[in-house]
């Protein structure tokens, strides 16, 4: 039997552009202005990685007196109402943070990424199949499917995790599947056909190769709406219980103290927002480099 081997096609799909929110970065911005802000990425994943290095203080130890102002006695984002060094607090919610959206953009990559190739591969009634489960889960709301399930389960960091990857792999599937089908079309994948090449392998070789830039498109737009995703889930309970630091239940628990120590409840909002506008300024920036590709 020959086998042919000619090289995967760059997909014509339209590339990502996102859960439904504008660009950050145009489209004709610059390499540099690109290469930069998709190394955000890496800044932000060694904040995560060196937490516990550049940590001044234990987050789960009281560290001063209570309810120092931002700099005061040394402490640059001040202490909290039983005396825990807030920034510590903030760098590891940072980092449980981080790695879990990268744990649901893992998980979304390799479930949605393996139902979208069989669908997209297989065809006829596989497909149809695969994507009503799918067209069931995005017809769902996610959010409040997400909270049903941490419910149900009990609040802990592992159901969080777990109820958000439940609702996050359809769109992977959707958009996997997609470019699949556009390059079942191709004139390689035709002659790959004619040539007697196995199904597994064309799906393997000449369709899969060419479905990865969309989806890790996909995956690097989805690490700012994660992150508010979780932070969220978090504000309302359903993460990891006190005394743990979580920068969405850091700004639920200490609210009280909004109109006088305003910096408690609101340092850890603040290093949510900075996560997810670089996260959203990242995605874009890979996006523009792998659709000029």
């Amino acid at each position: 039997m020959v086998t042919v081997d000619t090289p995967v096609e760059k997909s014509q799909v339209k590339i990502p552009v996102g859960r439904g929110r504008a660009r950050l970065l145009p489209a004709g911005t610059g390499r540099a202005v690109n290469w930069t802000a998709a190394g955000l990425l890496v800044v932000v994943t060694l904040i995560a990685v060196l937490a516990p290095v550049i940590s001044p203080h234990d987050p789960l130890q009281p560290a001063a007196v209570p309810q120092l102002q931002p700099g005061e006695q040394g402490f640059l984002l001040g202490t909290d109402s039983i005396g825990r060094d807030i920034l510590s607090r903030v760098l590891f919610g940072w980092r449980s943070s981080w790695f879990a959206a990268l744990a649901v953009v893992a998980s979304g990559l390799l479930i949605g990424g393996i139902i979208g190739l069989i669908a997209g591969a297989a065809g006829g009634f596989v497909d149809n199949l695969l994507m009503r489960v799918t067209d069931l889960f995005l017809a769902l709301p996610a959010p409040i499917l997400a909270i049903a399930v941490v419910a149900a389960l009990g609040p802990s960091f592992f159901h969080t995790l777990l109820a958000v990857a439940i609702v996050w792999w359809p769109f992977y599937a959707r958009i996997v599947r997609g470019e699949i089908r556009a390059l079942a079309a191709r004139p390689h994948v035709e002659a790959a056909r004619l040539a007697g090449t196995g199904r597994l392998r064309i799906a393997i070789r000449h369709l899969l190769p060419g479905a990865i830039p969309a989806a890790v498109i996909t995956a690097s737009l989805d690490l700012g709406n994660l992150v508010l995703t979780l932070a969220s889930l978090s504000f309302l309970g359903l993460g990891q219980p006190a005394p743990a630091a979580e920068l969405g239940a850091d700004c639920a628990r200490n609210l009280s103290f909004l109109l006088q120590q305003w910096w408690i409840p609101v340092m850890p909002g603040i290093a949510v927002a900075v996560m997810a506008l670089i996260g959203n300024i990242a995605g874009d920036g890979v996006r523009n480099l792998l659709g000029d590709r």
